[in-house]
């Protein structure tokens, strides 16, 4: 709030002119009974009267100045917490975001920043103001009357032990709650990316009784801490309602012993109905700051969160000439069980193109995000020309790998702008090379010309045509390695063919991880992966005579080829 603390301190100080106005109204009705009322003066009730609206009308202006401050100081604070939020997740690692949960992290920037700007608000407008209102109430009836406004210090405890109680008793009910809701966004979101396969598995009815019953915690968990909160106000009205019989039964004797007016017995029955609605407000503000408190708890943990460090280890002597390569190299996901990758070893030469074959689950995909570290390895080392990935700065670690993804990610824009995210200051030429080299030319032409528009994820594309461009996207990068993770998987043969011809062209190293052998089989060198251990390494005719799994995946694939 470093830079709203100019209108967070005068929304309070607004707020406490219009609890003055407030508290001055009571001595002018008692003014108005006893003096203007009880005389017959016409002149003196109207006079009186004007003054209340005086008060009415300040009181009014400095209510809405108060809000306007109260307001701008919460929505710019929870603007800058949004943005606080997502740079911090833009330095979480893939092993933090994996143990985050997408639902949980969206969670934190909508609802949970929308509870704290609420609580920002509430907190501006009312938290001093209700205090100085029961505090100056309290000491106006003691101006009035010391042995009524007894009755004021004798309820004031019972009160706030009251509001104090649901507060303890809320706040770990709403983290809760907020928990429950995680969950209900992580079922929409799965729901909604998953809409085809749901439909076509005929899965809609299951899908709706599991949304049903994560909606049912969440709706028992709402409702457990609602009765709680609930409490609050008939508790608050009760004690209050007791106080005003009090007041009444008191203020009755002394008048009739004559040491009070009638008029000083409504001014105290004002300024106890003044008491109710302020804690009416307290206790409203308790429930929207009990609800804040927990989900900045919870906005807490992702921004003291340590983020990915720029390096894992201090800079170590070069070691080969090696492009890349694994040295003993083993590897397994957090809480994910069985290492993916075990005990791992081998190198490529500068401008070698190497293969990675195997099966779903072999560790193919795992194996290729080791090298621009978007997973550290557990054991052994990766290499990059001789170093060690992790003593490289990430930014510059990744600035010299160009990555293309399984699955091919478009973002919404031109396409010329995707292109960009591969060198941000590429010229017309650049992109235009990236272009023919990953066969886009015939996409790009279609969408006329590189300011063609994208639609989100690419939706106005084929899965072919954005796995085009996501290859000219890493092309354009113009990096020193180049990882085709299964990224034409669904071009047809001709197209990748003339692909795996037109990447002979660049003076780099290129890794390409596929299921099909003929994406790989004209590879400098062909890893192959079973289990996560190495099966084989060599080239296409050399693992037809040496490895069993290489052997096995040619015979399914030309079996397949005949069918």
């Amino acid at each position: 709030m470093k830079r709203y603390r100019t209108v967070a301190v005068l929304s309070p100080l607004f707020k406490l002119l219009e609890a003055c106005m407030e508290l001055l109204v009571p001595l002018v009705v008692a003014d108005i009974v006893d003096h203007g009322i009880a005389a017959g003066d016409r002149m003196y009730v109207v006079t009186r009267c004007l003054i209340l609206v005086a008060f009415g009308v300040a009181g009014l202006a400095f209510a809405l100045t108060a809000q306007f401050f109260a307001a701008k100081a919460a929505a710019g604070t929870s603007a800058q917490l949004r943005e606080r939020l997502f740079d911090k997740l833009q330095t979480f690692s893939y092993t933090q975001i994996d143990e985050t949960g997408t639902a949980t992290m969206i969670t934190r920037m909508t609802s949970d920043v929308n509870q704290v700007q609420s609580g920002v608000n509430m907190m501006l407008r009312l938290l001093l103001r209700s205090p100085i209102v029961v505090c100056g109430a309290i000491v106006m009836a003691f101006i009035v009357d010391w042995a009524v406004a007894l009755v004021f210090v004798a309820v004031l405890p019972l009160l706030t032990a009251a509001i104090v109680a649901v507060m303890v008793t809320t706040i770990p009910l709403y983290k809760r709650v907020q928990g429950h809701a995680d969950g209900v966004y992580l079922s929409t979101r799965e729901n909604l990316e998953g809409a085809r396969v749901i439909r076509a598995f005929c899965r809609e009815a299951d899908e709706a009784e599991d949304f049903a019953a994560r909606n049912a915690a969440l709706r028992r968990a709402q409702k457990k801490v609602g009765r709680i909160a609930a409490v609050t106000n008939p508790l608050t009205y009760a004690l209050v309602s007791l106080a005003a019989i009090a007041i009444v039964w008191v203020g009755a004797l002394r008048v009739e012993d004559g040491v009070l007016l009638q008029g000083d017995v409504v001014a105290l029955y004002s300024y106890l109905s003044l008491i109710l609605v302020e804690l009416v407000k307290f206790a409203n503000l308790i429930y929207t700051a009990s609800r804040a408190i927990s989900c900045e708890k919870r906005i807490e943990q992702v921004l003291n969160a340590s983020g990915e460090p720029a390096v894992l280890a201090p800079p170590a002597q070069k070691e080969g000439d090696a492009a890349f390569s694994f040295e003993d190299v083993s590897f397994a996901y957090a809480k994910g069980g069985a290492p993916a990758l075990k005990n791992i070893t081998f190198s490529a030469a500068r401008g070698e193109v190497v293969g990675v074959l195997g099966g779903t689950g072999s560790g193919k995909t795992t194996l290729v995000n080791l090298l621009p570290r978007f997973y550290p390895a557990g054991r052994g080392v990766v290499r990059l020309n001789g170093v060690d990935v992790k003593t490289i700065p990430a930014e510059e670690l990744r600035a010299r790998i160009g990555v293309v993804p399984q699955k091919a990610v478009l973002f919404r824009g031109t396409i010329r702008s995707n292109l960009l995210w591969g060198k941000g200051d590429a010229t017309e030429q650049q992109l235009q090379k990236a272009v023919r080299i990953a066969q886009a030319a015939d996409v790009v032409a279609a969408k006329g010309g590189l300011d063609g528009e994208i639609a989100q994820e690419g939706r106005n594309l084929s899965g072919g045509q954005r796995q085009r461009l996501t290859i000219a996207r890493a092309l354009v990068r113009e990096p020193e390695l180049l990882i085709l993770d299964d990224s034409s998987s669904a071009l047809d043969y001709a197209t990748d063919a003339k692909l795996r011809a037109a990447l002979k062209e660049l003076d780099c190293t290129v890794v390409v991880v596929s299921q099909r052998i003929a994406s790989v089989r004209h590879a400098d060198k062909i890893v192959v992966l079973d289990e996560g251990g190495v099966a084989g390494i060599g080239s296409h005719e050399e693992l037809l005579r040496s490895c069993r799994v290489y052997r096995e995946i040619a015979a399914s694939q030309e079996k397949e080829a005949v069918s």
